[in-house]
């Protein structure tokens, strides 16, 4: 009956994170049914080498910088990781955690749809000896979504602040986060000295972006450093294949997919790998 009774207690009232199963992870999904929500492991994270991020090698150093800052207990920033899709933005959370995972980062991923709930996901965290990156993917929000309040407070502006050994980041396509319409453009006005005044809309739109301190450019590349990646990935995968003919399909598909990012550059390759694994094994 008492482990029964147990069992009850939980799915009803959530339960903290076991700080044994926090000692050992390193990293970990926010899920919340009718409780207040858990830390739930995942038990072999995609890892990612930093290495691999070709093209935004600016942007990469600046994260890792800021990472090191928190990790040292030194003054750190949020980070928004903006920029066009497939360009490494999930991939460099991924290989903060490949870098770093031995020195007691850990990473906790919250869905948009649970970040109403984000002041649950700090308290599990909170006191705790390791360092969180609290990591929202693919951010961005409709006019009205709940979760965008507790964001831009937890960012900056409420009374309890995040905790120290967290450092919230988030990605996303949109620098701000917020859809913009051309009649919003129509607030914008300029006083009698010339200053130029934003309307109340874009003010607001403009506010959560804003309270992330460091916000780092993912941008789409040229031919010359798609190649760069393909050739990259290719030499990592073992490809055998002509330079010349290696450079004309990698062209040939990203033309296919419209695409020259990073993604479409392993995508390739992936392809390409497991046609010759195919042909060897019907050798």
């Amino acid at each position: 009956m008492l482990e029964l009774a147990e069992c009850w207690l939980r799915s009803e009232l959530g339960a903290s994170a076991d700080p044994e199963a926090v000692a050992r992870g390193r990293a970990f999904r926010f899920e919340r049914a009718r409780g207040r929500g858990q830390l739930i492991p995942v038990p072999d994270p995609d890892a990612f080498a930093l290495q691999d991020l070709l093209g935004v090698e600016s942007a990469v150093s600046r994260l890792v910088r800021n990472t090191e800052q928190f990790l040292a207990g030194h003054p750190f920033n949020h980070v928004l990781l903006y920029g066009e899709r497939g360009t490494g933005k999930s991939s460099a959370v991924r290989g903060l955690l490949t870098r770093f995972g031995g020195d007691g980062l850990r990473v906790v991923e919250v869905r948009k749809a649970d970040l109403a709930h984000l002041p649950d996901v700090l308290a599990l965290v909170r006191g705790r000896p390791q360092s969180f990156l609290v990591f929202c993917d693919d951010l961005s929000f409709a006019d009205g979504d709940p979760g965008y309040r507790e964001l831009k407070a937890a960012l900056e502006g409420s009374l309890d602040a995040p905790p120290r050994n967290v450092c919230l980041i988030a990605t996303s396509n949109r620098r701000h986060l917020l859809p913009e319409r051309r009649s919003e453009n129509q607030e914008v006005r300029l006083d009698d000295d010339g200053d130029l005044h934003l309307g109340e809309t874009i003010d607001e739109k403009l506010a959560l972006s804003d309270r992330f301190g460091l916000m780092l450019g993912f941008f789409g590349f040229d031919q010359k450093t798609y190649l760069r990646i393909v050739e990259h990935h290719a030499k990592a995968a073992g490809i055998r294949l002509d330079p010349g003919l290696l450079r004309d399909e990698a062209l040939r598909w990203a033309l296919d997919r419209s695409s020259r990012s990073g993604r479409t550059a392993r995508q390739f390759v992936n392809d390409l790998a497991g046609r010759q694994a195919l042909e060897d094994a019907g050798e």
